[in-house]
This record gives C-alpha cells, sequence and structure tokens, in this order.
C-alpha cells in the first residue's frame, strides 16, 4: 500500500497469547518482535513523525512479573507486530489535494519570478479560469492520480488554453490541451464533420496524458524535456539537447536553446505550480473547488440529437455544449463516440428518460424529394448536413441521383441558432463581431489562399484567419464564406471584387463536349454537372423543339470545373 501521509497515523499492539505447554496455562504478554521492530523504525520512523506516537512504553498487562528479555526468551514462537493504518481523510478542496502530490522542483530563476509575477497581479484571470476548470477538474486529476504521474500537470490547460476547450491558436491547435490536427490523430483524437476529439475534455484529457507519458520515457525521465517537448515538438528538444552536448554544455532545460514560447512556457506551469504551493506566502489565492465528482460519463448508446439530450438532462443547450466541446454538429455523430458528460446529480434521470423515450426522438429524419437541377451538394446545403452523410444514409455509391427520388436526411430537431455553441453557430457570431471599418462577405474562389486574400485587401494575415475562427495554414474550401475588415474605401473594395469574379470565372470555366448514353434525359445530365437545363437548351439550338434525347447525340456544355468535386 502506498501511503502519501502519515501525519496521523495510529498503532494498535496486538496482545499475543503464549501458550505453556507443560502447565497447560494461558499466559497474557506482549511479544515483541524486536528484529521486525527495528527493520519498521529504519524505513517508517512513525516516532520520529509524530511525538504522540511511541513505541518505547509497551502497554501494562496482567500475567507473571518477569523481564520482558526473560519472556522472549521463554517463548517457542511470537507473533510480529502489526501496525494498522488509520489513511487520511481525504482533502476537502481539490486544490489542497493537487497541492499534497506535486513533485516538480521550482528554481528561483528569473524566467519563472516573471511569470510568477504576472499571475500574481492578475487574480481575476485565475478567477475565470477556476470557473472553466470546475466541472472537469476532478475528473483530471483522478486520472494524473492513476497514472501516478506529477499532479502539476493538473494546471498545464492553464497555461495551454486557460482551461478553454474552444481554444484555437494560429498554429491549428485546438481545445483544452491544444493537440494539432496531426498529433491528435497519432494519439487517437478522432476529427471530422460532426466531431473533434482535441476538444472532447475525456478524450483529450487521456490523449494529453498518453503523449506526456510518452514523452517522459523518451527524454528519460526529464519532466522537464517532456513539458518543453509538449510544446514545441520532441525534434525541437532533441537537436537542443544534441547541440549541447556537441558543445559540452548542459542539457538540462534551463540551458537549452529553445522558441522563444517555449522558454516562457515550462515556467509558467513552475510558476503556478509554486503560487499553489505555497499559496500562504502570495497574494494570489486559487477559489476552493469540491474534491468530488460533478460530472458522469454516460453512454447514449447511439446518434442523439443535442436540444433533445440536454432537454432529458434538465440543462440548456449552451450548458450541454459547454460540457461536451467536442461536438460540431446540432447531434452526436452517426457512428460515434457516443459517451457523453452530464451533471452528476441528473446523469440517472438522463440515463432512465433515455431508455424509456421513442427512438423517433433521438434524432428527427426528413423525406425529401429530389428536384429538378438538385445535386447531392445542394441537398446537403439546404440541410446543413454533407454529401456523405447523404450518401451512407441512403447507400448511394457516386453522386449519381435522379429528379423524384426520395431521400431520408438527418436533422435537427429545433432551428440551427438555438445550437448557439455548434461549430457554425460559433463561427457565424465570430464573423459578426466588428472588427474594423468595412466588411467584405467574401467568397473563396478556386485557387484562393489566406494569404493571397489578405494581400488583395491589405490586411494582417493572422488577423484574417482568426476573424474566420481558423489558422492561417487551415485549407480553405471553394465556395467557403469568409469575412474580411479592410481600411479600403468601398470603391476599392467594389474594384478588387469585379477583378477577382472576372478573373476567376474565366479560370474555372471549360468547354466540354458530351455524348449522350442510354438512359440520360436533360434533368439526368444537367445534375450530373452542376448547370441548369435552361442552359443545356441555350448552348445546344439542336435541343430546341426535341422532346426526347438520343443515344449519341452530342451536347456542349460550359462547366464550372470547381462544382465537380465528390464532396
Amino acid at each position: 500500500m502506498k501511503i502519501k501521509n502519515i501525519g496521523h497515523l495510529g498503532i494498535v499492539l496486538l496482545t499475543v497469547l503464549v501458550i505453556n505447554g507443560c502447565q497447560n496455562q494461558a499466559v497474557n504478554s506482549v511479544a515483541l518482535d524486536a528484529a521486525e521492530l527495528a527493520k519498521t523504525q529504519q524505513t517508517t520512523p512513525l516516532a520520529e513523525q509524530d511525538p504522540d506516537l511511541s513505541l518505547a512504553a509497551a502497554p501494562q498487562v496482567e500475567g507473571p512479573e518477569a523481564p520482558l528479555g526473560e519472556e522472549l526468551a521463554s517463548t517457542p514462537e511470537t507473533a510480529p507486530i502489526e501496525l494498522v493504518v488509520a489513511p487520511e481523510p481525504p482533502a476537502l478542496n481539490i486544490w489542497q489535494r493537487v497541492r499534497e502530490d506535486m513533485v516538480l522542483d521550482v528554481p528561483q530563476l528569473k524566467r519563472v519570478k516573471v511569470q510568477r509575477d504576472w499571475y500574481e497581479k492578475n487574480q481575476k484571470y485565475l478567477d475565470r479560469v477556476i470557473t472553466r476548470a470546475t466541472p472537469f477538474l476532478y475528473l483530471i486529476v483522478e486520472e494524473i492520480d492513476k497514472r501516478d504521474m506529477p499532479m502539476e500537470l493538473v494546471l498545464l490547460p492553464i497555461v495551454e488554453s486557460a482551461y478553454d476547450p474552444f481554444a484555437y491558436s494560429h498554429g491549428r491547435a485546438s481545445g483544452m490541451w491544444q493537440f494539432i490536427p496531426g498529433t491528435g490523430l497519432r494519439y487517437g483524437l478522432k476529427q471530422n464533420w460532426w466531431y473533434d476529439g482535441r476538444r472532447d475534455v475525456v478524450e483529450s484529457t487521456r490523449a494529453a496524458l498518453d503523449y506526456l507519458t510518452y514523452l517522459h520515457k523518451h527524454f528519460k525521465g526529464d519532466w522537464l524535456h517532456a513539458l518543453a517537448a509538449y510544446n514545441s515538438g520532441e525534434g525541437n528538444v532533441r537537436k537542443a539537447i544534441r547541440k549541447n552536448k556537441k558543445k559540452n554544455k548542459p542539457t538540462d532545460f534551463w540551458n537549452l536553446k529553445l522558441p522563444r514560447e517555449t522558454q516562457a512556457y515550462v515556467p509558467k506551469l513552475l510558476a503556478l505550480a509554486d503560487l499553489l504551493a505555497n499559496e500562504d506566502s502570495y497574494s494570489l489565492k486559487w477559489r476552493e473547488v469540491a474534491n468530488k465528482p460533478l460530472l458522469k460519463k454516460v453512454d447514449s448508446r447511439g446518434q442523439l440529437d443535442i436540444a433533445f439530450a440536454a432537454k432529458l438532462a434538465d440543462i440548456t443547450v449552451d450548458e450541454f455544449y459547454k460540457l461536451n466541446p467536442g461536438f460540431n454538429r446540432w447531434s452526436t455523430p452517426p457512428k460515434g463516440p457516443h459517451h457523453l458528460l452530464i451533471p452528476i446529480d441528473k446523469a440517472d434521470s438522463f440515463s432512465e428518460q433515455l431508455a424509456a423515450s421513442d427512438p423517433a426522438d433521438r434524432v428527427r429524419w426528413v423525406r425529401y424529394t429530389i428536384k429538378s437541377g438538385d445535386s447531392l451538394s445542394v441537398v446537403a446545403s439546404k440541410h446543413n448536413t454533407t454529401s456523405q452523410i447523404i450518401r451512407s444514409s441512403n447507400n448511394i455509391k457516386g453522386n449519381m441521383i435522379r429528379t423524384g427520388d426520395k431521400l431520408m436526411i438527418p436533422t435537427a430537431s429545433h432551428s440551427l441558432t438555438d445550437y448557439s455553441l455548434s461549430s457554425d453557430s460559433r463561427l457565424s457570431a465570430r464573423q459578426k463581431l466588428q472588427r474594423g471599418d468595412n466588411k467584405v462577405n467574401y467568397k473563396v474562389r478556386s485557387g484562393d489562399s489566406f494569404w493571397k486574400i489578405a494581400r488583395q485587401y491589405k490586411v494582417n494575415l493572422r488577423k484574417l484567419a482568426a476573424w474566420n475562427g481558423m489558422a492561417p495554414t487551415d485549407p480553405l474550401k471553394i465556395g467557403q464564406k469568409l469575412v474580411v475588415w479592410t481600411k479600403q474605401s468601398p470603391a476599392t473594395i467594389s474594384q478588387i471584387n469585379s477583378q477577382a469574379v472576372s478573373l476567376n470565372q474565366n479560370n474555372r470555366l471549360r468547354k466540354v463536349h458530351y455524348r449522350v448514353r442510354q438512359g440520360d434525359s436533360l434533368s439526368r445530365i444537367s445534375s450530373k454537372f452542376s448547370v441548369k437545363v435552361r442552359d443545356l437548351k441555350r448552348w445546344n439550338n439542336s435541343l430546341q423543339g426535341k422532346k426526347y434525347l438520343q443515344p449519341g447525340d452530342r451536347l456542349t456544355l460550359y462547366v464550372d470545373i470547381t462544382s465537380q468535386s465528390g464532396s
């Protein structure tokens, strides 16, 4: 048994019944195994820990008046002393629990002092962070404790994201633990249209601790190297260590030449650890948080509309998203994960109501009749879903759909504005914020990039990406809507837009000669190439007055190449 605190241990000395075989009489005495006692005193000097605990005086017992040594000598077998340890009662405040299990040394260096001074002057900042962290602290502390890792790691999300699970950086890092896409996938964090595991508190915590465990082992037990690598990448830390070795310089963290952000990153964590460990010595106060679970992990066993889930949990839709920030849309993913975090006092009721609910209430389905001119991408856009989801829901291979056919499409039970913390709603709110003089609603065209658009409108690259909830290196999709805040005059903006549209149309239109096949119709061909039937007739005089197409007929089309993707 691992004993972390031995300040208040109760020691019970068991009375040994000594049987005198010759006289057939029972004698009460205390038999102490000197060797065992000596061993115990060497490994756990309890008497030194607490002056009230003393093994010097044995309890008074009835029996023949004989020296202890003689009693020991005449006893054939003696039972060793048994120590019964009364465990320390658990801390009521989770910060006390964290404080007791912190292990990292905090050197009093300038880099640490600078960060500590900043935190100490910003009590309101810490208060906001603790408010965001409160629902999740217990489950993170529990996970760290299970793995026997330094408890300082519970402070790492303060440095990474201020405990904001919706945080997104210019380097494409997302979530409370700030995983970039590649590292997230490496540690099992799914990322798709429905869900981003980097924002899932349970999954991202598991992945972060897995990654830190790997880094700790990789850097031979050096936690500061591991933390530096978590921030800047293991390659950068390895390179810095090799460089110092070649120059016969120390290879500890404080002597490595690392990126500026990383040089401040580790000191930030250590400064927070020092402020918590020695709270009485500083003005910064850590608001108490109960050392008990506030959330329960529940399996929904299938796709679930988030508005319906929130109703069953007796919380608002916003509150549900804040507890389950990994969900991007109006429902949980069709193929999972299906775990939810529900307030612990409501979890049993939630599970009971969900089990008793009508399956039709879990997700609402709409039957849609395909119209002339429809394509999968058009239908998906109308229903706030993707072509892939419509294909998988209707067992469609490829992109071909026929006018008059029926599609089953999963849809939200409420207005999309009610899902205010979904990915789309958060982006819409961000784009509506006033950021500058003149707003441009920009639609991404073929060949566009953030760099090109920023240069075109003379705006800062990082700001442009941030206005649209993205990073500068994120790929853009044709047709994607962006906002640009520029100081350019309305006349200049109009001129830029006109030039861009004209140039873009010339670049993306292609003349296509098409031979009619068996079963083709004007509607089917227009759907296939994302053009309108009236345009087909306008481009081909041979169609005027013609009722039916014949296999082998040749048609001319002007096709927008950007609309021919299988999205």
